[in-house]
């Protein structure tokens, strides 16, 4: 390569955005609007009043809103797939543009592409990934096509900006054309599953990131609650003590987990199958965009990427994406327990368990005065319940493919995104309005151990399992404390059951208050 073509590459690397080049007229869509779009333009193009232009692909002939981005191939998708009312994510917009950048600036290199049509096409991706032209993205995330209609949006919304800053007309496409200059050397083949993956990373991180600052204000709650004693509980009865700092310990150590499996989910999305083209054999690539253009996505992207060693084989299997659903899955069941135990540990107020508080976010009822709902837990229960219905939705997806393609990556897309934005989404919740305020009730879990029959597991050792049992039959019996029952039958001083019921001695390894002193006094005893 010359030293003037690396000049020019170098700084199309570079994102080339500038505001001042924008068009009064545009704006950044606040929000995706929630409608079925292809029905909307079906309906608009048949009113009288209607400014088109005439553009053709190999179906016929239709009219184009005159100032649409988006051309006749892209028109035809949104009117085919009315499915979901939704648009692509806007990281899925941001991934093609960039792929499509690196895809010009890696054919101009190989000398595919001139440089005044890489120029323009680089600079009209990075100002849709500065979020511009957003709203010309109108097919729906579910489609037929596996992909097609998404990459010729995004080919067709690039030429015509392209056009646009060549001084040309949207729809000349002799100047830039969407398929012959935009999308060359690529198919929905490669360009769709890369800017899928690419899309799927950001969001995975972001999940990682939130996840993160839970697994801090676990811990941070862990501390704060290390000293207060309280019941553990198995199959919801009495079990035996524990300091409820462990429980949240516990909690921060799952969601630790989690986060080290969020770096396994980003490795099986990184591999690439950009320069396979159709499927996966390189059909129409120059060798040198193929052994290039994975090098400058990253360059643009910096996103942790790189080229599947197996082109066919990455074109054909999906098994990346059941491992990642997999792995987010695992972490909303870990969530909604934790979150089963947050609804449990603050039931009442009078007539639950009451052991912790949560903050209260907001009326509970519309019929029962004063009552306060656990509804932060409450909707992570339903994210995880429906991140787990996307996880079979993106297995049974994952198995449909045939030979060369699998067609389904839309709904495979359309479900993995959801699936980590809303687990993110849900754990700031989480952290902001729960974790952060939750508050102890000591004096409720104090009594609740002093009331339990289950402490005298940790007395076993020193008054033996006979005088334990019969302890235990006299508490159930009559309803009194454990400690009260030991201290009128004499069989420990209060000196030695303070020094039992300490909180550290019960709830860690070995035996409560075990010293060779102690000891001493349980064989002595059981000697008389």
């Amino acid at each position: 390569m010359s030293d003037f073509k690396q000049e020019v590459v170098e700084k199309l690397l570079h994102n080339t955005f500038n505001e001042a080049n924008i068009p009064s007229d545009w704006h950044k869509p606040e929000e995706q609007a929630n409608l079925a779009i292809g029905v909307i333009l079906s309906k608009q193009e048949k009113k009288p009043d209607f400014a088109y232009r005439l553009e053709s692909d190999s179906i016929g002939e239709k009219k184009v809103a005159k100032n649409a981005y988006y051309g006749v191939q892209t028109l035809r998708g949104a009117i085919n797939f009315p499915i979901t009312g939704m648009r692509m994510h806007r990281y899925l917009i941001d991934s093609v543009a960039e792929i499509k950048k690196a895809a010009a600036i890696t054919n101009y290199t190989a000398g595919r592409l001139d440089e005044e049509r890489a120029t323009a096409i680089s600079q009209a991706c990075d100002e849709i990934v500065a979020g511009y032209l957003h709203d010309q993205f109108i097919v729906d995330p579910i489609q037929g096509g596996a992909g097609t209609s998404l990459n010729m949006n995004a080919n067709e919304v690039i030429a015509n900006r392209a056009i646009e800053i060549l001084g040309g007309e949207k729809g000349d496409y002799s100047i830039v054309h969407p398929n012959d200059h935009v999308n060359f050397a690529q198919s929905t083949n490669d360009v769709f599953p890369s800017c899928g993956k690419m899309t799927a990373i950001k969001l995975i991180l972001e999940a990682q990131k939130a996840l993160n600052d839970l697994a801090s204000a676990l811990q941070a709650k862990a501390k704060e609650f290390d000293n207060v004693l309280k019941m553990g509980r198995t199959q919801l009865q009495d079990a035996v003590p524990i300091r409820l700092g462990q429980e949240f310990s516990a909690y921060a150590a799952a969601v630790q987990r989690d986060i080290k499996r969020f770096d396994k989910a980003v490795s099986c999305l990184a591999d690439l199958p950009m320069g396979g083209t159709a499927i996966g054999t390189g059909l129409n690539a120059d060798i040198n965009y193929v052994n290039n253009i994975v090098p400058n996505i990253v360059a643009i992207s910096h996103l942790p990427l790189r080229q599947a060693e197996n082109l066919v084989d990455a074109t054909q299997n999906l098994d990346g994406y059941v491992e990642a659903s997999g792995i987010i899955k695992t972490c909303a069941v870990n969530l909604s327990k934790m979150c089963n135990d947050l609804r449990l540990l603050s039931s009442g107020p009078r007539c639950g368990f009451a052991e912790i508080n949560l903050p209260s976010m907001q009326n509970g009822s519309s019929i029962m005065p004063g009552k306060v709902n656990p509804v932060i837990p409450e909707v992570v229960n339903q994210v995880a319940f429906n991140i787990i219905g996307n996880d079979t939705t993106i297995t049974l997806a994952c198995e449909a493919g045939q030979m060369e393609l699998n067609a389904f990556e839309p709904v495979i897309f359309y479900n993995l995104f959801q699936s980590a934005e809303t687990l993110t989404h849900a754990v700031r919740t989480l952290i902001d309005n729960c974790i952060n305020g939750i508050s102890v009730n000591e004096e409720r879990c104090r009594d609740l151990v002093n009331h339990s029959i289950g402490i005298v597991t940790a007395l076993n050792p020193y008054i033996g399992y006979k005088n334990a049992a019969k302890i235990a039959k006299e508490a159930q019996k009559t309803g009194r404390q454990v400690g009260e029952l030991i201290l009128e039958n004499k069989l420990l001083s209060s000196k030695q059951l303070e020094t039992l019921m300490n909180p550290q001695n019960m709830t860690g390894p070995g035996i409560s208050g075990d010293t060779s002193e102690w000891q001493k006094h349980y064989h002595l005893k059981n000697k008389h």
